[in-house]
């Protein structure tokens, strides 16, 4: 599937039909003003957007493209399998600032993964009107689910047709679906699927423009005909009605020139054929001539940004002709109005209920040169007004320029490079400090300057050095060629090179080509490619951290926003990469600390094999309390695990304390419910302010019986020898520090020769987003598949079990909890192993 972004684009195929067509459904079931689906695309972990509706896809450019790593609704959506239902802004704001920084408007949206099986294909999304109440949300998160299930059951249908369901180029932007009442002139047609012609009566052929020497005749020309920028939508509805399904309500869709038209079709009894009526309501109201004869400017414009209407006073303050205007992409007949700060207030008209008013200044039609007022143009007044299809402007001249002192002067025409206009840089600096707010480590914190940084400028080279005794050292590169900067790794702060003047001066070096580079720096070695450089000092606080090169494509210059922009950009950065520092010293510290807490070896039996395994939680550096050991106790093992509350020194020093007591008890041979209320109350007299979870089973090697005691820690599992494997339902009391009082009873098992015991924390099998039951029994499963020591005796460990059932979650990025699993298996004498 291949993207395309424009409404001149060549009608989309049979998978981007139904794709729009879920988007509209979507958007129809909950009055959506804007709604889209984002799709895998080409690149490992990167969504893209495949179909955008209810916005012009310029204003949403931020956001077509977008990692699944990010702390973004879609994003969890897709990454976490779960719904993301947002119901107004003051939500948005708290789970999602950083969504939320980039479009800080009243509205609410739906987040839902499409799904087919196993198989994530993408995330369904709508833009909506802010929710009331709860119950309505949820209620219309109910009916999105079904429409992207059925998108996903659909998408994969295509993919076993020999379809590429992934999407690499721009959003198919189509119109979402209209409002209005249809009233107005009908034509009809028939389509013969057998034949493969459509005819058209004589009024459909006027409707759609058509002569009668080049009448459409596939299914394919009339959609174009009648609805080119919603073809995709008549051909879906043609081939569901061929193929028997019912049609469900008129189809509104809109011809080239933005107006509205109703399309319904059926299939009768005989002869096997495809019925059908287009309706023409007609013009809408504010081209009735009425908004002719206003003294202010009026324009309106529909949700693709088409311009559909412009009065004579309109068209005289926009500078062209109604000709020009009318029919056109507004970004495109009036390029003065692609600023960042305004398209921002045009986003803000179509995704939210309230009226917008801004200031705007129009270029002289002679170019620059002195103005009214001693400025390179006259400023206007432009109120926007939304509506479900349309929006209404209203452009007044202002009288005094005072008045506009909030609108801050911007550049005639807004930078490009590589034929992209900027994405509203001006904004980069919100969305670059939110995401760096976010990343700690020094590969977190390149991970997002590339992701930010280098969309937001057209950029395709980035290299960040970072400071070490006067040398700078390579820490992050992507684009440039294998090996190409090697020759500059350790670079001293006495070479004559870019990176290191821009830091030694603390002035950043931008360089429009890279003829300007080699001519101010003669002999260093270039890349081969003729494109411009920007080379950033990152200092913070005074203090030199590295630099940052910036490396495009071809030419560009740099406006004075941008370099502005870049600078501030250079101190973020800068700022993200001395905390990152820091962050990898504590962190260092933080985990020798834990490290020494746990037990460097474990017990050991002749007749029993012990493992234990130990995961660190990937969000912040504090350490935290799991704690697993294995203790001689008598002539037999004692088999522990336990998780205090929290995290942070505290829990860690916690954690110690306990597991000191219970070895203490332990090796005294006590019985494990003694243990396990000696524990309870020494806890309660050090009086922490925290609380534990324990499973303590003591385990006879000769006989197999293990008596196990538990203070409200989750279950253990048994797999015994052939693969069942066992949720064991083991009594017990509430967790450690609560209460004095409390009771732990003992339950008596008996393990076989060969059975694996697996005692782990809640880490392990809890996730965001789902019921922790589920990890459970997904870890039951994984157990019970595994490949034990017992039935694997050429080699196979019980570490290597361990390994195995902790794989998913080493590999997890975004895991807040710790994780302790230790597990144990009972051997005979002539199966010892090692």
């Amino acid at each position: 599937m291949h993207g395309s972004s424009e409404r001149d684009a060549p009608a989309p195929g049979r998978p981007q039909a139904v794709l729009i067509a879920a988007v509209v459904e979507a958007m129809r079931a909950l009055s959506g003003c804007a709604g889209g689906v984002y799709l895998r695309s080409g690149a490992p972990g990167l969504l893209r957007l495949a179909v955008l509706a209810g916005v012009p896809g310029r204003l949403f450019r931020p956001w077509w493209q977008l990692h699944v790593d990010r702390q973004f609704p879609a994003a969890d959506a897709y990454r976490r399998g779960t719904h993301v239902v947002l119901p107004d802004a003051t939500e948005t704001m708290r789970r999602y600032p950083q969504f939320a920084a980039g479009l800080p408007f009243r509205f609410g949206s739906v987040y839902v993964p499409v799904v087919a099986g196993s198989m994530t294909y993408g995330v369904l999304t709508v833009l909506r009107p802010a929710a009331p109440d709860t119950a309505a949300v949820l209620s219309d998160d109910d009916v999105v689910t079904g429409i992207a299930d059925r998108l996903g059951a659909g998408l994969r249908a295509l993919e076993v047709e020999g379809a590429e369901i992934v999407w690499d180029g721009d959003p198919l932007c189509v119109r979402p679906p209209a409002t209005g009442s249809p009233v107005g002139r009908v034509g009809h047609f028939t389509w013969d699927p057998a034949a493969g012609t459509v005819t058209m009566d004589d009024a459909l052929r006027v409707l759609a423009g058509c002569v009668p020497e080049d009448l459409p005749g596939t299914p394919e020309a009339f959609a174009e005909a009648v609805a080119s920028d919603d073809a995709p939508l008549v051909l879906d509805a043609l081939h569901a009605v061929a193929a028997g399904h019912p049609a469900g309500r008129p189809l509104r869709v809109r011809s080239a020139d933005g107006a509205l038209r109703l399309l319904e079709c059926w299939m009768p009894q005989a002869p096997p054929v495809v019925r059908g009526l287009v309706v023409d309501p007609g013009p809408g109201p504010a081209a009735d001539g009425a908004a002719d004869l206003l003294p202010d400017g009026v324009f309106a414009f529909d949700r693709l940004g088409l311009i559909t209407y412009v009065n004579p006073r309109g068209a005289e303050l926009l500078g062209r002709p109604r000709t020009e205007l009318v029919g056109r992409p507004l970004s495109q007949a009036v390029p003065w109005l692609r600023q960042p700060s305004y398209e921002d207030h045009l986003r803000g008209a179509l995704l939210s209920p309230d009226p917008v008013n801004f200031h705007v200044r129009r270029p002289h039609p002679d170019g620059p040169g002195p103005g009214r007022h001693g400025h390179d143009g006259d400023w206007l007044t432009l109120s926007v007004h939304p509506g479900p299809d349309v929006m209404t402007c209203r452009l007044v001249p202002l009288g005094q320029i005072a008045d506009a002192a909030e609108a801050a002067p911007v550049d005639e025409a807004p930078p490009t490079t590589a034929g992209v206009a900027s994405i509203a840089p001006v904004y980069r600096p919100i969305f670059l400090a939110i995401a760096l707010t976010e990343a700690v480590t020094a590969q977190q914190v390149s991970e997002v300057v590339m992701r930010e940084l280098l969309p937001a400028f057209g950029g395709r080279r980035l290299a960040i050095y970072l400071l070490y005794e006067r040398h700078l050292y390579l820490a992050w590169e992507t684009g440039y060629a294998q090996g190409f900067l090697s020759e500059f790794e350790g670079m001293g702060l006495d070479a004559r090179l870019p990176a290191v003047d821009a830091l030694t001066t603390g002035k950043p070096l931008f360089f429009e080509s890279l003829g300007q580079l080699e001519a101010l720096y003669p002999g260093v070695r270039l890349d081969g490619t003729e494109g411009a450089r920007a080379f950033l000092p990152l200092i913070a606080s005074g203090r030199p951290v590295g630099s940052c090169i910036l490396g495009f494509d071809g030419p560009r210059g740099f406006s004075g926003q941008e370099r502005t922009v870049l600078t501030a950009l250079a101190g973020l950065i800068a700022q993200a990469l001395e905390r990152a520092r820091r962050y990898d010293t504590e962190a260092t510290i933080a985990r020798a600390l834990q490290e020494a807490l746990l037990p460097r070896r474990l017990s050991a039996h002749p007749r029993v094999e012990t493992a234990g395994c130990y995961l660190p939680g990937t969000q912040g550096i504090d350490v935290g309390g799991d704690w697993y050991d294995v203790v001689e106790t008598g002539d037999g093992l004692a088999l522990v695990i336990g998780d205090v509350q929290g995290r942070g020194v505290q829990a860690a020093a916690t954690m110690g304390q306990l597991r000191s007591a219970v070895r203490a008890f332990a090796v005294g041979d006590h019985p494990p419910d003694e243990v396990m209320s000696g524990t309870n109350r020494l806890l309660i007299d050090l009086d922490p302010g925290q609380f534990a979870s324990c499973c303590y089973i003591r385990l006879d090697p000769v006989t197999g019986v293990a008596r196990a005691a538990r203070a409200g820690h989750p279950q253990p599992l048994l797999r015994h020898p052939g693969g069942r494997t066992d949720v064991l339902d083991l009594p017990g009391g509430v967790v450690l520090g609560v209460d004095p009082e409390a009771r732990y009873p003992v339950t008596e098992l008996c393990l076989e020769s060969g059975a694996v015991l697996a005692l782990y924390t809640d880490g392990l099998v809890e996730r965001p987003g789902r019921d922790i039951d589920e990890g459970i029994e997904a870890l039951r499963t994984a157990l019970s598949l595994a490949a034990v020591p017992a039935e694997k005796p050429d080699g196979a460990s019980l570490g290597g079990v361990a390994d195995e059932l902790t794989d998913e979650a080493r590999h997890t990025t975004d895991r807040p909890d710790d994780i302790a699993l230790l597990l144990a298996t009972l051997h005979r004498d002539d199966e010892r192993h090692p």
